[in-house]
């Protein structure tokens, strides 16, 4: 029995300069449809064709090429990370909550890749 009970919801999150023009990309070489820019978070999410995959779009600088992130949807974000961390799973920080939007934990498999859990609060 798995430690925590995911949603059927996915978001892959990639770092990009620029949200707009990257939605832009994706929407016309890849067919996805933008679901919403939120310019206060540096974020835009993207519909794939995949149901219940969604690309996040995340405003850096700098952004590092190959460091998706996939993010897992959960019910109640305290409770998996809970389970998590008395399994002896590695968080990064606490738990950030954008109030009425998500919360998310970023933690670590045994390689040090980059996970994350999201709670929607929408």
């Amino acid at each position: 029995m798995p430690t925590v009970t995911l949603t059927k919801d996915l978001t892959l999150a990639l770092s990009v300069r620029d949200r707009h023009a990257s939605a832009d990309w994706y929407a016309e070489k890849l067919g996805f449809t933008l679901l919403h820019h939120m310019d206060e978070a540096g974020w835009s999410e993207m519909q794939t064709t995949t149901p219940n995959v969604v690309l996040g779009l995340g405003e850096q600088a700098k952004p590092a090429p190959g460091n998706l992130v996939p993010v897992f949807g959960v019910a109640d974000i305290a409770t998996a990370r809970a389970a998590l961390e008395a399994e002896g799973v590695r968080f990064d920080g606490p738990t950030e909550t954008i109030e009425g939007m998500v919360s998310t934990a970023t933690f670590y498999d045994p390689d040090n890749n980059a996970l994350m859990l999201a709670q929607d609060l929408t």
